[in-house]
């Protein structure tokens, strides 16, 4: 599954090294909320491998558009299953401010009929 998104380059992090044969290096970047900043999103993506210099020419506050997929891993340990979801960035583009906010996809209007009425303790499902 291929997707990109458009942003603000808010935390870029160090390589870790996790074994002689496997890296990968963290950031996140800033998606803005048009009708309300307060609700920004922060979105966290993975570089791994040889993509993790892909970060070097970019600094943080820099508008970026990331080309990613997201993959999901489970794991069993103990009788226990988890169930893991990455966004694995493969492609950095720089992009000028004027146009992260002509790719915002348009938010959805809600109201206050929107939202769901509060469950009392005794009508919850379990």
């Amino acid at each position: 599954m291929n997707y990109e998104i458009t942003g603000k380059l808010s935390v870029k992090e160090d390589i870790q090294k996790i074994s002689e044969r496997f890296q990968k290096r963290d950031f996140v970047i800033e998606v803005e909320n048009e009708k309300n900043p307060q609700w920004n999103d922060f979105v966290k993506f993975q570089l791994i491998q040889d993509r993790c210099d892909l970060l070097n020419n970019f600094t943080v506050n820099e508008p970026v558009k990331v080309f990613f997929n997201v993959r999901g891993r489970k794991w069993e340990n103990n009788g226990q299953t988890s169930y893991f979801t990455n966004l694995e960035a493969w492609r950095l583009e720089k992009i000028d401010a004027a146009t992260v906010k002509e790719n915002l996809p348009p938010m959805p209007e809600y109201t206050v009929e929107d939202i769901p009425p509060i469950m009392e303790a005794d009508d919850l499902p379990f």
